[in-house]
């Protein structure tokens, strides 16, 4: 694990003082806020299908990472694009990562752990057949295409959105803490103790670290960062105030790989959005 960056400590206090609107005053429109989850999955799904349709106007081809985690903007999703009759045919959607096993198996889409398998049930199967989605043009990545993603990725003109969450430990996709982390791209990712943990906790498999996996494949902090814009969602939900010390950090934080969402604070098209729980100061700042 590398080093945290000199005085982090310090800054993680101070930044957890900080009231909302001392923070909201700070990051202006780098930052939106809304009321509760339900509305945050709703203004995400909202933005997903806005910016398709407002390509597809202009006869552009769409080019988007996709997370699973969140996953509560993809009902909302499914039902705007189906009452609004949105096309997908144009589209290019690349899924951030999905977990593997000691030999570098990708999940099988039965395994409830699989993102395939919550992307097909979520969203994928339920599309109607005149959304016009090319399954080919639909990415996970494995041990099949961990060589080639990145070049696909060049080769259909790059990103224009990655829509993700924020990992604990400031992971976005499954690039987690390393040294020189803004140059990874497409591979095979360990997963560290402290995701693992806040994973296995939130999957409902009751905590059950042991057979919890320890890798995954994953598109790389390369892919994100050169996206034309970046949209991350970050929320506490589940009864845990997991989100508060990674939300200040990824909107205020001094760059630094030990929390890798911290590089994109420079990024020129960046916006976190919020709730207003995750919001909040934590009951102690220590």
């Amino acid at each position: 694990m590398i080093p945290y960056l000199p005085n982090r400590t310090e800054e993680i206090r101070q930044l957890l003082q900080l009231t909302p609107a001392e923070i909201r005053a700070r990051v202006g429109k780098r930052l939106a806020v809304h009321i509760d989850l339900d509305t945050l999955h709703t203004a995400m799904a909202a933005e997903i299908c806005d910016e398709i349709a407002t390509r597809n106007l202009e006869d552009q081809p769409t080019r988007l990472i996709l997370p699973v985690g969140p996953v509560g903007q993809y009902g909302p999703l499914l039902t705007m694009i189906t009452e609004r009759e949105v096309s997908l045919a144009d589209c290019w959607l690349f899924f951030m990562d999905e977990y593997c096993d000691a030999e570098g198996r990708a999940l099988p889409p039965d395994h409830p752990l699989s993102f395939r398998r919550i992307a097909r049930d979520l969203f994928l199967s339920r599309l109607p057949a005149r959304a016009g989605l090319d399954p080919a043009r639909v990415f996970f990545p494995d041990e099949d295409n961990v060589d080639q993603l990145a070049g696909i990725i060049e080769q259909v003109g790059g990103i224009d959105t990655c829509y993700g969450g924020i990992g604990i430990h400031g992971h976005v996709a499954f690039n987690e803490p390393q040294p020189n982390v803004l140059q990874t791209s497409v591979r095979r990712a360990d997963i560290n103790d402290f995701t693992v943990t806040i994973n296995a906790v939130r999957a409902g498999i009751g905590g059950n670290l042991a057979a919890f996996p320890r890798a995954a494949y994953t598109l790389g902090m390369r892919q994100i960062v050169n996206a034309r814009r970046v949209r991350l969602y970050c929320r506490n939900g589940y009864g845990l105030d997991w989100a508060n010390t990674i939300l200040r950090l990824a909107v205020l934080g001094q760059p630094g790989d030990d929390f890798p969402v911290t590089h994109l604070t420079t990024h020129p098209d960046f916006v976190v959005t919020t709730d207003e729980d995750t919001l909040r100061s934590p009951k102690y700042v220590i």
